[in-house]
Protein backbone atom coordinates (compact mmCIF):
# COMPACT_ATOMS: atom_id res chain seq x y z
CA UNK A 1 0.00 0.00 0.00
CA UNK A 2 1.54 3.59 -1.09
CA UNK A 3 1.81 6.43 1.41
CA UNK A 4 -0.68 8.29 -0.38
CA UNK A 5 -3.44 5.01 0.03
CA UNK A 6 -2.60 4.80 4.03
CA UNK A 7 -3.09 8.53 4.50
CA UNK A 8 -6.90 8.42 3.37
CA UNK A 9 -7.52 5.04 4.70
CA UNK A 10 -6.85 6.50 7.97
CA UNK A 11 -8.44 10.62 7.40
CA UNK A 12 -11.41 10.87 10.03
CA UNK A 13 -14.73 10.78 8.97
CA UNK A 14 -16.95 13.77 9.77
CA UNK A 15 -20.77 13.21 10.91
CA UNK A 16 -23.45 16.04 10.52
CA UNK A 17 -27.22 16.27 12.38
CA UNK A 18 -30.35 17.40 10.70
CA UNK A 19 -33.87 16.60 12.45
CA UNK A 20 -37.58 18.10 13.00
CA UNK A 21 -37.73 21.20 15.50
CA UNK A 22 -39.62 19.04 17.76
CA UNK A 23 -39.16 15.62 18.77
CA UNK A 24 -40.42 13.30 21.72
CA UNK A 25 -36.77 11.89 23.19
CA UNK A 26 -37.90 8.71 24.02
CA UNK A 27 -35.42 6.17 26.03
CA UNK A 28 -35.54 3.99 23.18
CA UNK A 29 -34.07 7.30 20.57
CA UNK A 30 -31.82 8.31 23.19
CA UNK A 31 -29.97 4.67 23.29
CA UNK A 32 -30.13 4.38 19.62
CA UNK A 33 -28.53 8.18 19.58
CA UNK A 34 -25.56 6.72 21.97
CA UNK A 35 -25.30 3.67 20.53
CA UNK A 36 -25.05 4.95 16.68
CA UNK A 37 -22.49 7.47 17.65
CA UNK A 38 -20.41 5.78 19.67
CA UNK A 39 -20.24 2.98 16.96
CA UNK A 40 -19.84 5.52 14.47
CA UNK A 41 -16.93 6.55 16.61
CA UNK A 42 -15.18 3.48 17.06
CA UNK A 43 -15.61 1.70 14.01
CA UNK A 44 -16.26 4.70 11.41
CA UNK A 45 -13.52 6.42 12.85
CA UNK A 46 -15.97 9.37 13.07
CA UNK A 47 -13.94 12.32 14.79
CA UNK A 48 -15.57 15.43 13.96
CA UNK A 49 -19.34 16.32 14.68
CA UNK A 50 -21.05 19.27 12.76
CA UNK A 51 -24.21 21.03 14.28
CA UNK A 52 -26.56 23.84 12.77
CA UNK A 53 -29.75 24.14 13.98
CA UNK A 54 -31.34 24.43 17.44
CA UNK A 55 -33.69 21.80 17.25
CA UNK A 56 -34.27 19.36 20.28
CA UNK A 57 -33.04 16.23 18.20
CA UNK A 58 -29.66 18.48 17.62
CA UNK A 59 -29.61 19.32 21.02
CA UNK A 60 -29.59 16.22 22.41
CA UNK A 61 -27.12 14.79 19.97
CA UNK A 62 -24.66 17.38 20.94
CA UNK A 63 -25.43 16.52 24.68
CA UNK A 64 -24.29 12.77 23.76
CA UNK A 65 -21.47 14.06 21.69
CA UNK A 66 -20.11 16.22 24.69
CA UNK A 67 -20.67 12.96 26.95
CA UNK A 68 -18.56 10.94 24.60
CA UNK A 69 -15.63 13.84 24.35
CA UNK A 70 -14.99 12.53 27.53
CA UNK A 71 -14.04 9.32 26.58
CA UNK A 72 -12.76 9.75 23.12
CA UNK A 73 -10.93 13.19 23.48
CA UNK A 74 -9.61 13.72 20.06
CA UNK A 75 -13.77 13.94 18.51
CA UNK A 76 -14.36 17.80 18.06
CA UNK A 77 -17.56 19.68 17.63
CA UNK A 78 -17.97 22.71 14.95
CA UNK A 79 -21.00 24.75 14.64
CA UNK A 80 -22.48 25.80 11.17
CA UNK A 81 -23.94 29.37 11.81
CA UNK A 82 -26.76 30.93 9.84
CA UNK A 83 -28.02 34.49 10.79
CA UNK A 84 -29.40 34.41 14.02
CA UNK A 85 -27.68 31.11 15.20
CA UNK A 86 -24.25 32.75 16.22
CA UNK A 87 -25.65 32.60 20.16
CA UNK A 88 -29.17 32.22 21.67
CA UNK A 89 -31.37 35.24 22.13
CA UNK A 90 -32.30 36.99 25.24
CA UNK A 91 -35.76 36.59 24.04
CA UNK A 92 -35.09 32.94 23.57
CA UNK A 93 -33.30 32.62 27.02
CA UNK A 94 -36.83 31.00 28.77
CA UNK A 95 -37.69 28.56 25.88
CA UNK A 96 -34.19 27.18 25.70
CA UNK A 97 -34.24 27.08 30.11
CA UNK A 98 -37.38 24.85 29.74
CA UNK A 99 -35.68 22.56 26.66
CA UNK A 100 -32.57 22.11 28.62
CA UNK A 101 -34.19 21.20 31.65
CA UNK A 102 -36.88 18.62 29.60
CA UNK A 103 -33.94 17.05 28.38
CA UNK A 104 -31.73 17.60 31.93
CA UNK A 105 -28.90 19.26 29.94
CA UNK A 106 -26.96 21.00 32.96
CA UNK A 107 -26.63 24.42 31.46
CA UNK A 108 -25.17 22.91 28.43
CA UNK A 109 -25.36 25.49 25.51
CA UNK A 110 -25.28 24.41 22.00
CA UNK A 111 -22.58 26.35 20.75
CA UNK A 112 -20.62 24.63 23.14
CA UNK A 113 -17.84 23.73 20.35
CA UNK A 114 -14.14 23.56 19.26
CA UNK A 115 -15.15 25.87 16.46
CA UNK A 116 -17.51 27.78 14.51
CA UNK A 117 -17.81 27.56 11.26
CA UNK A 118 -19.37 30.34 8.83
CA UNK A 119 -19.55 29.33 5.18
CA UNK A 120 -19.61 32.43 3.40
CA UNK A 121 -23.01 32.89 2.02
CA UNK A 122 -24.23 33.26 5.58
CA UNK A 123 -24.71 36.95 5.36
CA UNK A 124 -25.93 36.83 2.04
CA UNK A 125 -28.27 34.64 2.42
CA UNK A 126 -32.17 35.35 3.47
CA UNK A 127 -34.78 33.69 5.50
CA UNK A 128 -33.93 30.27 3.90
CA UNK A 129 -30.01 30.69 4.99
CA UNK A 130 -30.45 27.31 7.30
CA UNK A 131 -31.45 25.81 4.27
CA UNK A 132 -27.69 26.90 2.46
CA UNK A 133 -26.45 25.96 5.72
CA UNK A 134 -27.44 22.49 5.69
CA UNK A 135 -26.67 22.19 2.40
CA UNK A 136 -22.48 23.47 3.37
CA UNK A 137 -22.99 20.85 6.54
CA UNK A 138 -24.13 18.18 4.12
CA UNK A 139 -20.84 18.77 1.51
CA UNK A 140 -18.44 18.66 4.10
CA UNK A 141 -19.50 15.26 5.80
CA UNK A 142 -19.47 11.71 5.14
CA UNK A 143 -22.32 10.48 7.49
CA UNK A 144 -25.67 12.60 8.08
CA UNK A 145 -27.63 11.73 11.19
CA UNK A 146 -31.71 12.13 10.38
CA UNK A 147 -34.59 12.13 12.61
CA UNK A 148 -36.96 12.67 9.54
CA UNK A 149 -40.67 11.38 9.09
CA UNK A 150 -41.58 11.93 5.71
CA UNK A 151 -45.23 12.50 7.03
CA UNK A 152 -44.28 15.82 9.14
CA UNK A 153 -45.36 19.21 7.77
CA UNK A 154 -44.55 22.08 9.49
CA UNK A 155 -47.25 24.60 10.91
CA UNK A 156 -49.16 26.41 8.32
CA UNK A 157 -47.68 30.13 8.28
CA UNK A 158 -48.69 33.21 7.08
CA UNK A 159 -46.96 34.79 4.02
CA UNK A 160 -46.53 38.51 5.84
CA UNK A 161 -47.61 40.13 8.65
CA UNK A 162 -49.88 42.49 6.16
CA UNK A 163 -51.07 39.54 4.35
CA UNK A 164 -54.11 37.63 5.09
CA UNK A 165 -52.77 34.46 3.08
CA UNK A 166 -51.39 31.40 3.81
CA UNK A 167 -49.08 28.76 2.82
CA UNK A 168 -47.44 25.16 3.59
CA UNK A 169 -43.55 25.61 4.18
CA UNK A 170 -41.09 23.29 3.30
CA UNK A 171 -39.48 21.14 6.30
CA UNK A 172 -36.03 21.97 6.29
CA UNK A 173 -35.14 18.62 7.24
CA UNK A 174 -36.72 17.34 4.43
CA UNK A 175 -34.93 19.70 2.25
CA UNK A 176 -31.71 18.29 3.90
CA UNK A 177 -32.91 14.57 3.56
CA UNK A 178 -33.41 15.15 -0.44
CA UNK A 179 -30.05 16.66 -0.52
CA UNK A 180 -28.12 14.30 1.30
CA UNK A 181 -29.11 11.19 -1.34
CA UNK A 182 -28.41 13.77 -3.82
CA UNK A 183 -24.86 13.71 -2.80
CA UNK A 184 -24.90 10.31 -2.28
CA UNK A 185 -24.09 10.69 1.35
CA UNK A 186 -24.30 7.66 3.79
CA UNK A 187 -27.60 8.41 5.63
CA UNK A 188 -28.95 7.21 9.23
CA UNK A 189 -32.47 7.68 9.82
CA UNK A 190 -32.67 7.04 13.75
CA UNK A 191 -36.57 7.20 13.44
CA UNK A 192 -36.27 4.30 11.39
CA UNK A 193 -34.18 2.57 14.01
CA UNK A 194 -36.22 3.93 17.10
CA UNK A 195 -39.57 1.69 15.17
CA UNK A 196 -37.17 -1.31 15.31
Amino acid sequence: MYFFEVFIAERHKVCAFFGHRKVAMTENLQEQIRKTLENLIVAKNVRTFLFGSRSVFNCYCHLVVSELKMKYPSIKRIAYTCKGETCVLVSEQKKWKKIQARLKIPKLHLLEVEEEFEYKEKYESGRGSYVERNQAMIDNSEYCIFYYDEKYQPPVRKYSKQDMGYYQPKSGTALAYTYAKRKKKKIINILCREKV
